[in-house]
């Protein structure tokens, strides 16, 4: 697609969780004038510090960043709320003559807001939708996932069982259009991007990556994350809700209402959190114009990676037009 200073630019960081994007991005943020949007769908929620490993405002090194602390854990968010509040930081950073820099691993909300996809419902009925949480809540959540795969097993590997409301849009989509919602992902990602971007991913060793995710559950225990998950159920949270389906905290919870034992609860999170990352680098694999950054090619070198991804943003013109449209702005 043919770029112009119509096309602004826009800096996609990701990668598997506790890859080392958020240390990253606040470096190539400051490097280039940018301001980041988290692309993590627990971040954005108050008092879930700990479980979503939420970076710090002394961490943030004075970077200004979007989409964290701005939702109540009782709200919903999901990924048409994401695509609306970070279009809404995007209009902001641009008027100030800045680059949104988008740092989070979650690729859905990466490829909505990319590609601008509509997710306008089909109708309002709500019928099929209460019929299929009843079968969740009767049947059990494996049941309702035994169906999706049933319908789209393609759906089945970028969406986990336990993501209820996604499994359940999945099924409804079909039913309602007669369309695998896969299919439907499939044919918007072809959309082109309103955006001149560049789509870095950042890997790693499968083992060196998975010794990070257990060091990191291990670490949250030890500032936390057993308390921090109480008061959210003392604050009437509850399982059902979005927040609290987040990786950390059902399994905590599973716990505090003595479904299992504390150490059960741990080997549970960190095995579902190593095949969440599997998932992730499954969904950025699918995705097409993307730079793959291999930390051990750098020798684990930041200033490397940085200096790598600057000659890209030179080449995609992304920084020129940057400054093109602040000096229209």
């Amino acid at each position: 697609m043919k770029q112009s200073a119509e096309n602004p630019g826009l800096v996609i960081l990701t990668g598997p969780t506790a890859v080392g994007k958020s240390e990253l991005s606040i470096k190539l943020a400051r490097q280039i004038g940018g301001e980041i949007i988290s692309a993590d769908s627990m971040q954005v929620y108050r008092r879930m510090d700990i479980g979503s490993a939420k970076i710090t405002q002394q961490q943030m090194d004075g970077i200004p960043h979007h989409l964290i602390d701005v939702l109540d854990p009782k709200e919903e968010f999901n990924v048409v709320c994401f695509q609306q509040l970070a279009k809404k930081a995007m209009e902001g950073i641009y008027a100030r003559g800045h680059i949104p820099v988008v740092a989070g691993g979650t690729g859905f909300y990466i490829q909505a807001l990319l590609y601008d996809i509509d997710f306008t419902e089909n109708d309002e009925d709500m019928a099929l939708r209460l019929r299929l949480e009843a079968m969740a809540a009767t049947q059990g959540n494996e049941a309702l996932y035994e169906r999706l795969r049933q319908i789209d097993p393609e759906s089945c590997e970028s969406i986990h069982a336990h993501n209820v409301k996604r499994v359940i849009r999945a099924i409804e989509f079909y039913e309602k259009t007669g369309t695998k919602i896969s299919e439907h992902n499939r044919q918007q990602r072809e959309r082109l991007s309103p955006y001149n971007f560049a789509y870095f991913v950042l890997t790693d060793d499968r083992d060196r990556l998975y010794e990070r995710i257990n060091e990191r559950v291990d670490q949250m225990l030890k500032q936390g994350l057993i308390g921090e998950v109480s008061a959210l159920a003392a604050a009437g949270c509850t399982r059902d809700m979005v927040s609290m389906q987040g990786l950390g905290y059902k399994e905590i919870l599973d716990y505090l209402d003595k479904r299992c034992t504390l150490e059960e609860a741990v080997y549970t999170l960190k095995r579902d959190t190593r095949h969440f990352a599997k998932r992730q680098l499954t969904w950025f694999r699918r995705e097409r114009d993307v730079l793959w950054i291999s930390k051990p090619e750098y020798g684990y070198d930041d200033d490397r990676i940085l200096q790598y991804i600057m000659t890209q943003l030179k080449e995609k013109n992304i920084i020129e037009i940057n400054k093109e449209r602040q000096s229209i702005s």
